[in-house]
């Protein structure tokens, strides 16, 4: 796509809409294409009809189709200082993919690496394999993880796959699987867990979730249904490996509802028991153990089955093994 990012007018520019842009509101479009102009800018073009596709004026909701033609005016746009124009020189993420085809990259994520770039972040996974990728005409993220969290994550190289996917996410026709250390010993082989979450924000800005338990209070209308079937693998000395199969995808869902039934996961920094955490960095836990281990899903395009399978971190692996020999040697 184009960029307008320099100093200096540009004459006008005719588009012709591809299958990546297909189904693409024509405000999130020039959004894209017009690489730092501000969005008031571009609502006002689209007001005074400047932008017009196939000849014809549209508003900022109209959805783009193959083969039409979008009129992009002259813009002039200072350039930014900090802009990076060229991809690094040594791939960060290629080594991490799992599986890719035409219209579908799948990346083994490794915790500590955001999927976007945001709040204090300067690059994430999608910003990062845009740059690696620089020919590619589109990709994006199908779904997120939270930063420390490990494994399977999607993206689409087509706007076709990644409407199927997201259709196929809220269906619930996608099984996804991951898996956890907590603390305590958790008895039941197979649990079903429901509750009721809700966001809110700190003073800090920082977003956090918590189970809504007084239903007659009016907020309650905001909370959101959630949904998990947790498997028990292996009990230790004082902790628990879990299995967890998500019926719900809610924000911090698998982290929030342990947390409030006693099993916070170890190491997370948010919802977790933070003295244990402490105690467990000096014993070579550093990071979350939250791994997105498999998902099992319909191929968006193909409609081949699927199983998509990223293997247990060997930071984790090498932990479990560790509470492994303290329960042989305790018995």
């Amino acid at each position: 796509m184009m960029q307008y990012n320099t100093i200096g007018a540009h004459a006008a520019a005719n588009l012709t809409i591809d299958e990546a842009s297909e189904g693409q509101r024509i405000d999130n479009f020039l959004a894209k294409t017009l690489k730092g102009v501000p969005k008031s800018h571009i609502y006002r073009i689209l007001r005074s009809g400047e932008v017009r596709v196939n000849k014809g004026r549209i508003d900022a909701s109209y959805k783009l189709n193959i083969g039409d033609t979008v009129r992009v005016p002259p813009i002039r746009v200072a350039a930014s200082k900090k802009e990076i124009t060229s991809a690094p020189a040594t791939s960060q993420l290629e080594k991490h993919i799992i599986f890719e085809d035409e219209v579908l990259l799948v990346i083994d994520k490794p915790a500590g690496f955001a999927v976007h770039g945001g709040s204090g972040v300067s690059r994430g996974v999608i910003e990062q394999l845009r740059m690696e990728r620089p020919k590619a005409k589109f990709l994006e993220l199908v779904h997120r993880l939270d930063r420390e969290t490990s494994g399977v994550l999607m993206l689409a190289k087509k706007r076709s796959a990644l409407v199927a996917l997201h259709e196929a996410i809220r269906n619930n026709q996608t099984d996804k699987r991951y898996v956890m250390l907590v603390a305590g010993e958790w008895i039941e082989k197979k649990k079903r867990v429901t509750l009721d979450l809700q966001k809110y924000v700190l003073p800090s800005g920082e977003r956090r979730v918590n189970v809504v338990v007084d239903k007659s209070k009016d907020k309650y209308d905001e909370a959101q249904h959630s949904e998990t079937i947790f498997y028990l693998k292996q009990n230790f000395a004082g902790f628990s490996l879990l299995e967890a199969q998500l019926i719900t995808g809610r924000t911090h869902q698998l982290r929030v509802q342990l947390a409030h039934l006693g099993f916070p996961i170890v190491g997370d920094d948010k919802y977790g028991d933070f003295t244990l955490n402490k105690s467990l960095v000096k014993k070579g836990l550093k990071r979350m153990f939250l791994h997105s281990a498999e998902t099992n899903l319909r191929h968006p395009i193909s409609n081949v089955q699927l199983k998509l399978i990223a293997l247990l971190p060997p930071e984790l692996q090498k932990f479990t093994e560790k509470l492994t020999l303290v329960k042989l040697e305790t018995k």
